[in-house]
């Protein structure tokens, strides 16, 4: 293993506080999987949490293996809470990070997607903070401390909800024996379970920036007594626009803190954030300098099909021998639902996550593809963002990327913590000048990707689909439980639209029908023998007179009218006096 220390030249007029040093590391744990199953055993590194571990691979008689987090100075309780996950060795980015970071000292971490970024500062965060059972049990006035008023030690901001989830469910099940607690805030949801969660007290907060900096304003969430703080996937934040929100959350911090940032790449604004936001940080790279961005691991099929035959031909690419989950990206929402429903009905468990969802329907997704209740997800590249789901063997890109940064991050899925994977990409005749420039970016050396149809005999052969595959999934084979088979909850749903659908609601309770009895009337006067359609003697009842005085009449039988007040109409006479029918004529004919 080589560390490689470069101090980078502060640029002028900084101080020289704010200076770096680059550490970079040779990946150790790329190494191939034995194929032979004698030549698993139980990794030594459990035997010192005593807990009871799945069979692993051996490592080789000249392989050095990497430090265990025991061995880096992590708190026994955090061991045996990730032993327990089956996670007892470090990855490069992991073992670089933490001796420093436990230290105290400002980190950027900078490694390829699946690398293990998330316990690179989450075990760090958990060792500096205080849990709820080692601080005072009385205040100083001799009174029983008040656990429901602690605020937060720590916070994590990240870009997008799906991984705030993520987050905040890692860091929390390698905190459950400190009784760590995690509370995760982020939009799309309801106020008040999130508020109800931070009045109970809180020890992390892992929260989107938007959410955080509304609560903060409020005075909801205290952020004065933050001592450890994270800037996850930095760059994706920049991206979507976050950055000033993240300066304005970064300021209502205290000044003397612990800061990471973990980025994929390093982009101008980023390097300057850390230089205005970070003390003398320390810039790890986990990977050789000549490394590229996509694992070694991941399996590339790129293939040229026609926008007719696509569904068809990921008919046959998910019956693909040794398939587990699979992840299928798309450029916009429309396209997500509707492969999705197509998958659905062909007989595929599928689930779909794009922004036209409500946050619980994306959450339930998320949670039947984790449980594997569906083995297919279709997602727009919301979700191709730092979400890491184990099992993941097969990516597909239904539509071409829009750069090589977005491809990065959708085919980094799958060969995640040294898995392999692969990774299909279908690219229209019109996507090919796009895809030109990815290939060339990336050094792929595939600018122009084969024909493909979903009868061709090398994509059966690539990918070794049975030759009896079809478009439809057999009945056989139709073995998940479904998305069904998941809870949903929407309570407090703020997102997306409105998903009700009038044939499935239960019916209205209908209010009875008004019987009016209806007169015409020309002036005032009312005309008889030309009453309405919805007249008092269709119910076989009399309608009354016009007049006040009904039962009086005049010699000829005649009711005296009474005069209607019409709206937005003026009295010529200018008295309230009762008229003649030839004045109310008049009147009606002046209104």
């Amino acid at each position: 293993m080589t560390r490689d220390r470069v101090v980078d030249e502060p640029a002028p007029g900084l101080v020289r506080l704010r200076e770096a040093i680059t550490l970079s590391v040779q990946n150790d744990n790329s190494e191939t999987t034995p194929e032979n199953p004698a030549d698993h055993e139980i990794d030594p590194g459990f035997e010192q949490t005593g807990i009871q571990a799945k069979v692993t691979d051996a490592p080789a008689a000249d392989e050095k293996l990497p430090p265990t987090f025991a061995e880096l100075g992590v708190r026994p309780e955090i061991v045996s809470a990730l032993a327990e996950n089956d996670i007892v060795r470090t990855f490069a980015i992991q073992e670089l990070t933490l001796p420093l970071a436990l230290a105290g000292e400002d980190c950027i971490g900078q490694a390829r997607t699946g690398t293990g970024k998330t316990l690179g500062f989450g075990v760090p965060m958990l060792q500096r903070i205080t849990p709820p059972g080692e601080r005072a049990a009385a205040t100083a006035e001799g009174e029983a401390a008040d656990r429901t008023k602690d605020v937060p030690q720590a916070l994590v901001v990240v870009p997008t909800r799906e991984l705030c989830v993520q987050v905040a469910r890692d860091i929390a099940a390698a905190g459950k024996n400190l009784g760590v607690r995690v509370v995760a805030i982020y939009g799309g949801r309801a106020y008040e379970p999130q508020l109800e969660a931070l009045r109970k007290g809180v020890d992390i907060v892992v929260g989107t920036p938007g959410r955080l900096l509304d609560l903060a304003e409020q005075r909801h969430l205290v952020l004065g007594r933050v001592n450890a703080l994270v800037l996850d996937e930095a760059d994706e934040m920049l991206d979507l626009g976050f950055l000033p929100d993240v300066e304005r959350i970064l300021r209502m911090l205290p000044e003397q803190r612990h800061t990471m940032l973990f980025s994929a790449t390093m982009p101008g604004p980023i390097v300057q954030l850390s230089r205005r936001f970070l003390t003398r940080p320390t810039h790890i790279r986990a990977e050789e300098a000549d490394q590229g961005a996509i694992h070694e691991r991941t399996k590339q099929h790129i293939y040229r099909a026609h926008a007719m035959d696509k569904v068809e031909l990921l008919t046959r690419v998910l019956q693909a021998k040794d398939r587990g989950l699979t992840m299928i990206f798309a450029r916009t929402k429309r396209t997500v639902q509707r492969v999705a429903d197509d998958l659905a009905e062909r007989g595929f468990a599928v689930a779909a996550v794009h922004g036209d969802l409500g946050q619980g329907a994306r959450e339930q997704a998320l949670r039947a593809f984790r449980s594997e209740k569906v083995d297919v997800l279709v997602a727009t590249d919301v979700a191709a963002r730092g979400i890491d789901v184990s099992g993941v063997t097969h990516v597909v890109n239904y539509q071409c990327p829009e750069d090589a940064k977005t491809y990065i991050h959708r085919i980094g899925r799958t060969g995640r913590a040294g898995r392999e994977g692969v990774a299909v990409t279908l690219v229209d005749w019109d996507e090919i000048p796009r895809w030109k420039l990815i290939s060339d970016e990336l050094g792929l050396g595939v600018d122009e990707p084969a024909e493909t149809y979903s009868t061709s005999d090398h994509l059966f052969a690539d990918l070794e689909i049975p030759a009896g595959a079809t478009g439809r999934l057999p009945i056989a084979n139709r073995t998940r439980a479904g998305l069904d088979a998941e809870y949903i909850d929407t309570e407090g749903d703020h997102g997306g639209p409105k998903r009700r659908n009038d044939r499935d609601a239960a019916p209205e309770t209908s209010r009875p029908r008004r019987n009016r009895s209806r007169t015409r009337t020309r002036g005032g006067v009312t005309v008889k023998g030309e009453a309405g359609p919805a007249t008092a003697a269709s119910d076989g009842r009399s309608a009354p007179s016009a007049g006040p005085e009904s039962n009086g009449t005049d010699g000829e039988g005649a009711a005296k009218p009474r005069r209607r007040r019409r709206r937005g109409s003026r009295s010529r006479s200018g008295g309230g006096a009762e008229t003649t029918g030839d004045s109310s004529n008049s009147d009606a004919a002046a209104s």
